[in-house]
């Protein structure tokens, strides 16, 4: 193991106990082995590290899921390109929520994180605006309703996907849950089928039937 990984082991583990507000690059060299002048010869800040701990230490399956995407439109079913999505985002959230939650308790460090990822093009935005974009297409080709809207159909999905994350966290470790991939199936299964029942789809868009003479509107 070279230097750059063990700074990155390194950091993982320290922003896994401490989480990311917390953990400082001073400890985080310490913990490696190295001085902090040693850390910057390899990483330009805190948030330059986070983002390689997440490639390169937690579920490395969201970025290569997303990066398919247009490549996927009109070949692979939909369904199974949405399973891969939701199964890749739910190990990838369920990683880096413990790590990046402690931002939120520090108003100024979420802004300079905010700021460094931002000038690095990248962001939790950047997930929902490829999969939004995907079934867009798809929604263009005939394989999503013409009724859908890809931005919100996403949000569901990847709601779902973090939701997961926070709950396992909160919950105790020993109460059972879902695997992954039997998850990422109900929440996919649900996502296509929709909520209401069918008679209520088609009854919703037939006029209404006027009620007898003399009879009151309720």
């Amino acid at each position: 193991m070279d230097t750059r990984d063990r700074i990155v082991a390194a950091a993982a583990e320290v922003m896994r106990d401490r989480g990311l507000a917390r953990a400082t690059t001073k400890e985080i060299a310490k913990a490696a082995g190295y001085s902090e002048a040693t850390l910057y010869k390899h990483f330009r800040d805190k948030t330059d590290l986070f983002l390689a701990v997440l490639g390169e230490r937690g579920p490395t399956g969201l970025a290569p899921v997303l990066l398919r995407l247009p490549d996927q439109v009109g070949k692979k079913p939909v369904e199974d390109v949405l399973h891969e999505v939701a199964q890749a985002a739910a190990e990838f959230y369920e990683q880096g929520f413990p790590m990046a939650a402690s931002l939120f308790s520090e108003p100024s460090l979420l802004a300079a994180h905010r700021a460094a990822l931002r000038a690095r093009g990248a962001g939790p935005q950047f997930v929902g605006r490829a999969l939004r974009d995907y079934l867009a297409a798809e929604q263009a080709n005939g394989r999503v309703s013409e009724g859908v809207d890809p931005a919100a159909a996403g949000s569901l999905l990847l709601g779902a996907c973090l939701e997961r994350a926070f709950i396992g966290h909160f919950l105790d470790p020993a109460e059972h849950r879902p695997g992954v991939e039997e998850f990422a199936g109900s929440v996919v299964a649900a996502l296509l089928g929709g909520v209401a029942p069918k008679e209520s789809i088609q009854d919703k868009g037939r006029p209404s039937t006027p009620p007898p003479p003399g009879t009151r509107r309720t």
